[in-house]
């Protein structure tokens, strides 16, 4: 008898499960995503080789750290209005929210990393020279449009991939 209670419970706990596993569950989008049949959009504007890049000055492809302790130089210097060698937080926050506003989720913003109300071309050069040295794989001081594309092949010439990040083809995942 009791083997017989314990069967058909086992029977009916089964087929609840079969049942719930066989009705179709009504689609709702990822709570990521606001509409379903498409991907959020996240503008991307060229990633970490378009930031190093706009500092190529010749536009050759290649990126010297010549050329790129100058670009960045002449940008702080723009910047720098009051020609005091600081940017302060008034300026930081406007140039952080115009970075954010050109490349959204991408942008690099100034950080104030010793804390003391001002950021100097140091600061301000913090990371588009750790990038280089990332990217600049040889350690040669130059980057050329192989190391910027280690995906691709050698001799197509030009900037290579200025927009993909690591030779992943700029998609998210690395897929």
């Amino acid at each position: 008898m009791r083997l017989c209670i314990f069967g058909i419970a086992g029977l009916a706990i089964g087929g609840v499960a079969l049942l719930s596993c066989s009705s179709p569950k009504p689609a709702t989008p990822p709570r990521w995503s606001p509409v379903p049949d498409r991907p959020r959009e996240e503008p991307f504007h060229g990633g970490p080789n378009a930031l190093l890049l706009k500092y190529d000055l010749d536009h050759d492809g290649t990126l010297t750290r010549d050329e790129l302790l100058a670009g960045l130089k002449a940008e702080f210097d723009g910047y720098d209005t009051t020609h005091k060698g600081c940017l302060d937080p008034g300026q930081a926050a406007a140039i952080n929210q115009a970075r954010i506003n050109a490349d959204a989720s991408t942008a690099t913003p100034l950080q104030d990393w010793n804390q003391d109300g001002c950021i100097d071309l140091r600061e301000f050069s913090t990371t588009a020279l750790s990038l280089f040295d990332s990217v600049d794989r040889n350690s040669d001081g130059r980057i050329t449009p192989q190391e910027f594309n280690p995906g691709a092949a050698p001799g197509r010439g030009g900037q290579g991939g200025a927009g993909t990040a690591g030779g992943r083809g700029g998609r998210r995942g690395g897929r």
